[in-house]
């Protein structure tokens, strides 16, 4: 079996795509798989470390305003419809996949034209508008939320299998990755993260958290503060030394950090959503305002619904609220339990399997 796997930009769009190579490959060994995405996107980084093989074509997204980049836009379009169908016919995959972002508008729109199995796979509550534009053509349309099959025409199309999840994140002891991480065992555990990046006005009210209550020894916090803001996060908060609280730029053992935390503070990135479902992790999010069609709120609200989070708006935020929150839920654990629960009963570990499931039927396996 040849499968060909299109998604770029963000991680959110390239991990789900290799969680299924990798789940392929573990039930077809002797599979070829080919990732194909764009020079600009995190893939040349993320899909080489995975030891896929990874093909470039140039293709970038629209901008909502007309200008001159429009322009640029339109020809590079036009260039990965063309650089696409060349990879196409030269793999010659038996199904192709697309896990969201620009990229896999030229790949799955000349797979379908072709004739080759198709299906992409929507990591968001909201759909980006590829996705929305592709679902006419392709044959399988997978989903990660219940809330956004409203927003694709053809239901018969739709599967709801929820989002990949990495093997090594399901495999993680919450003793063990408690003990590692040195956390006491009467002790709460709170986590906050903002992305790789970091968030700025997260990082702010953190800072002026940590500033007024770093002699609190009632929980322990792990702050992530994003590697481009830690030095002035320190600097910020200057020589304090504290057995409770750490600040870090960036975290590397996500997996035990997960399965270790109590709550966790962060943005609501489908992929984030959906490991912490998993893990039935209770959350306080602050959607990030800044991305498409604000798809991060819809994602944190499907949450909120269920009652396995809260949703602060980052307009909203400020130590206040955030400190007010944060400290409701340390002393009510009842609550806390209930929002675990309720994660719980959201969270879908068996993503992979579905999303194989199609593949078999789509080929006729």
């Amino acid at each position: 079996m040849k499968v060909l796997i299109s998604g770029g930009g963000t991680a959110g769009h390239i991990n789900p795509g290799i969680a299924i190579a990798k789940y392929i490959k573990s039930k077809n060994p002797d599979c070829e798989i080919l990732f194909v995405g764009t020079q600009k996107g995190l893939e040349t980084k993320l899909v080489p470390r995975e030891n896929f093989e990874l093909k470039l074509i140039k293709v970038r997204g629209f901008k909502r305003k007309l200008s001159l980049d429009t322009l640029v836009a339109i020809k590079e379009l036009f260039q990965g419809l063309h650089e696409a169908r060349s990879v196409i016919k030269q793999f010659k995959p038996d199904i192709v996949i697309g896990t969201g972002g620009y990229v896999c508008g030229p790949v799955v729109f000349n797979a379908a034209r072709m004739g080759i199995p198709t299906l992409i796979h929507e990591q968001n509550a909201f759909p980006g508008v590829t996705n929305k534009l592709l679902s006419r053509f392709v044959d399988r349309v997978a989903i990660s939320f219940k809330e956004s099959e409203k927003f694709f025409k053809n239901k018969k199309k739709v599967v709801f299998t929820g989002n990949p999840i990495r093997g090594e994140l399901l495999n993680t002891d919450r003793k063990a990755a408690r003990e590692k991480l040195q956390i006491e065992k009467d002790k709460t555990f709170v986590v906050v993260f903002g992305g790789s990046r970091g968030a700025e006005p997260i990082n702010n009210t953190v800072c002026e958290f940590i500033s007024q209550h770093k002699d609190e020894k009632d929980f322990h916090l792990l702050f992530a503060t994003g590697e481009a803001q830690y030095d002035k996060i320190v600097k910020r908060l200057g020589n304090f030394n504290s057995q409770y609280i750490k600040v870090v730029p960036y975290i590397y053992n996500m997996a035990d950090v997960m399965a270790a935390a109590d709550l966790v503070v962060c943005r609501a990135g489908a992929i984030t959503l959906s490991e912490l479902t998993a893990l039935g992790v209770p959350s306080i999010l602050i959607p990030s305002p800044y991305v498409t069609a604000n798809h991060q709120e819809y994602n944190a609200r499907a949450l909120e619904k269920q009652g396995a989070a809260i949703v602060i708006l980052e307009k909203k935020l400020n130590h206040s609220i955030f400190y007010e929150q944060v400290s409701n839920l340390l002393r009510d654990r009842n609550k806390l339990k209930s929002m675990a629960e309720n994660s719980k009963k959201m969270g879908i570990t068996n993503a992979s399997e579905k999303i194989y499931g199609i593949i078999e039927e789509l080929l006729k396996v």
